[in-house]
């Protein structure tokens, strides 16, 4: 039995802690571990799915669903008023995708194999996307730290108006993966016979979605408790282990590619995950704060701007040659391990 089957003895474990008023810690802990499982098996549904619609339905709700469990917990966290938390987050996320979980990838897939090779052309492709993306999320972050006189509202305007734009470019990637130039994505995917019928894997999904909401309402009720306890910061909470938390799947599908020497996915799991949170899932926080009377911008802290810059220009280069080792990947481990205790000592 796989340990994320395992795992899934959390989520009765989590209710039944919830419902007796337990510890804090306990609840944060148990809770953690039952987001984990259920995250893996929505990618796994989704997957699934993939393979039986096959074509632009599957890259659809890949691209849909590839980041539902981190938008769940950064809408309830919005709706608590945790806007510094999902805000490290979300740049955690990018962080995490980019140095962590490639790094491992490549650590890993290097130890097995001397030399993993994966396409510059597509790689290339994802790293300028990628760097427009984070300087457009970044917009608003600039504007704060300029001077300027009378500025009012101005950021949270400026920050609805990047949103929606970063929104429109995301829509714009999914009709040039999709549909337009889908010829270049379309070498990287296997066919392969979907394990599950159509209806197991819509329920699958349905219920892992709905099982995630009633977890994660419980793992960020505990948050700020948690953190009194042992004096955590949100930046370092939501920078690091939700980040991480939120993005389990991609980390195991990551990893799992490159055990395979197939790199190639490895880059489009990490890339593409950073880019769906910074076109996709920071607009829509932005915009749902409207809607749930909690505002949020899209300001970050100036040790987020330099984290999320320094990840994409490491990505960006390592991306140049299309070759990597084990070396590599564990120079970037260890550039997140040093953002990380950053992130712990930054008050």
């Amino acid at each position: 039995m796989r340990i994320m089957d395992i795992l899934l003895i959390f989520i009765p474990i989590t209710i039944f802690l919830n419902l007796t008023h337990a510890d804090s810690t306990l609840l944060f802990a148990s809770s953690l571990f039952a987001i984990l499982p259920l995250a893996a098996k929505m990618g796994e549904a989704t997957e699934e799915l993939a393979k039986i619609y096959g074509g632009h339905i599957g890259g659809l709700l890949n691209a849909t669903f590839g980041n539902a469990a981190e938008l769940i917990i950064v809408l309830l966290a919005i709706n608590r008023g945790l806007i510094d938390l999902v805000k490290a987050s979300l740049a955690g996320s990018i962080i995490g995708n980019l140095l962590f979980v490639f790094g491992i990838s490549m650590f890993i897939g290097g130890l097995k194999f001397k030399e993993q090779k994966f396409s510059t052309h597509l790689a290339g492709l994802n790293s300028t996307m990628l760097l427009i993306a984070f300087m457009s999320i970044m917009i608003p972050s600039l504007f704060h730290f300029v001077p300027v006189e009378h500025r009012g509202n101005d950021e949270q305007l400026l920050s609805i108006a990047v949103s929606i734009l970063l929104i429109s470019i995301y829509l714009l990637s999914i009709v040039f993966s999709l549909k337009t130039h889908e010829y270049l994505f379309r070498k990287q995917e296997k066919e392969e016979k979907a394990h599950w019928s159509k209806n197991f894997a819509i329920g699958v999904l349905a219920a892992s979605t709905i099982a995630l909401g009633i977890i994660s309402e419980v793992f960020v009720g505990q948050i700020e408790h948690v953190a009194q306890d042992f004096g955590l910061t949100e930046l370092f909470i939501g920078g690091i282990i939700v980040a991480l938390v939120g993005n389990a799947a991609e980390h195991a599908g990551a990893i799992f590619f490159a055990l395979k020497n197939d790199l190639d996915l490895s880059v489009n799991v990490t890339v593409g995950s950073s880019l769906q949170i910074a076109l996709f899932v920071a607009p829509v926080a932005v915009l749902a704060g409207i809607a749930l009377g909690q505002p949020m911008d899209l300001v970050f802290t100036p040790f987020e701007v330099i984290a999320v810059f320094a990840s994409v220009l490491i990505v960006n280069e390592i991306s140049t040659d299309g070759r990597c080792n084990w070396f590599e990947g564990a120079q970037l481990v260890i550039m997140y391990l040093i953002i990380a205790v950053l992130f712990y000592f930054v008050r």
